[in-house]
């Protein structure tokens, strides 16, 4: 059996490289920003992984795992609840990324796997200002890969003041519940939410719940979202407040959001304010896979395949020239022309140099275009510049 476990993917080829240049182009705006590389361990002790949070959906999907010391283990979900270990005694604000797998013993479908590539930026003792610089990265992501995308934010201090208003008092059952709106529907979650809540509380909810920022001046949490917004607009982010937002995880105390690409129910990126070792932070995750799905970037074509014919030593010089040019070189020596050829093709290879006794001579080599099949006979120096530029 050779086949991959349901909810696991192997990445290879194309879609491996596009995978690392999404990642790497990620790496670098992180990088931008200020905030440094973390690794933590993927297995932690299951008490660990499950934290204060154990009732929330992600963490009952956990992989737990046993030892041959029948300690019990998990795999992890995600990377915030690690920052209670790696964030003791750092100075503050601490600025981290974190780029990994994590694991989700859940449901399979076309678009949710077992296994994601996460990408996490946190600021452990921040403020408004740092949550807008935060937001900030998430939309030179976007940018960069041409995804128009729209960033919803709300904040759960609000929330929690509208729904007591209401007269509700299981505040953290109601935000369970609004959170499954993008996915069932307004009506399915409301009649589910009428199983425990009287009908007419739940009407007055989603009444208040339809109106603008700007009525909600008197509740909690108001000041903070208006000043997100505000700061947000000095990096040119229009955030658009979406009173029903709630994300799914209970940690959050604070302002949230979420990013959404136009006319997509599948979230991009989300986060929000919690608490770190009683300290106020602020980030959000990213998926590897949905980035590298809607990323609009084109896998380097500067690849170059040197046919070595009984020539190694001048094979293996220009193969060094290219590749301290950056230039992607793979060495062919002595196993047919046009087996050579097909090897290029099936590996979108775009340019194939011939090196033989004939081209050594003539102080020439033999250039092929592998898209146009159009060859040339050019100098070192011409090849060079020819791949080069």
């Amino acid at each position: 059996m050779t086949e991959t476990v349901r909810g696991f993917v192997d990445y290879i080829g194309e879609e491996a490289e596009k995978r690392e240049i999404v990642r790497r182009k990620i790496e670098d705006i992180f990088k931008l920003y200020g905030f440094e590389p973390a690794e933590t361990p993927i297995i932690e002790f299951e008490e660990f992984v499950k934290g204060d949070n154990e009732y929330d959906e992600a963490v009952s999907n956990i992989f737990k795992l046993r030892d041959k010391g029948e300690r019990s283990l998990a795999l992890r979900y995600e990377f915030t609840f690690q920052l209670k270990r790696i964030a003791k005694n750092k100075k503050l604000p601490y600025k981290r990324y974190q780029i990994g797998p994590v694991f989700r013993d859940e449901p399979v479908a076309s678009n949710r796997f077992r296994q994601i590539t996460q990408c996490d930026v946190d600021i452990i003792g921040s403020t408004i200002k740092d949550e807008a610089e935060v937001l900030a990265t998430i939309n030179k992501i976007c940018q960069e890969f041409k995804i128009e995308a729209e960033i919803q934010v709300n904040s759960r201090k609000l929330m929690n003041s509208v729904i007591k208003s209401a007269g509700i008092e299981n505040a953290e059952y109601v935000l369970r519940q609004i959170d499954k709106i993008d996915r069932q529907g307004e009506d399915a979650v409301k009649l589910e939410m009428t199983k425990f809540i009287d009908k007419d509380k739940i009407i007055k909810l989603f009444r208040i719940l339809q109106k603008p920022l700007s009525f909600f001046k008197k509740y909690s949490g108001y000041s903070e979202i208006k000043e997100l917004i505000e700061t947000s607009a000095l990096y040119g982010i229009k955030p658009v407040f979406k009173p029903t937002l709630a994300r799914g995880l209970s940690y959050y105390n604070g302002n949230i959001f979420e990013v959404k690409g136009r006319g997509m129910k599948e979230t991009i990126a989300g986060g929000g304010s919690f608490s770190v070792n009683g300290m106020q932070s602020f980030g959000y995750s990213t998926g590897l896979e949905r980035l590298t799905q809607l990323a609009k970037v084109s896998v380097s074509e500067k690849k170059v395949l040197i046919i070595n014919i009984g020539q190694d030593e001048k094979s293996i010089k220009l193969a060094e020239k290219l590749r301290k040019n950056k230039v992607i070189v793979s060495l062919w020596t002595d196993k047919g022309i046009s087996r050579a050829l097909e090897y290029a093709n099936s590996y979108n290879i775009s340019k194939v140099i011939f090196i033989g006794a004939e081209e050594v001579k003539k102080r020439k080599l033999k250039l092929r275009d592998m898209k146009t099949g159009k060859e040339e006979m050019l100098s070192e120096r011409e090849l060079l510049e020819r791949i080069i530029k």
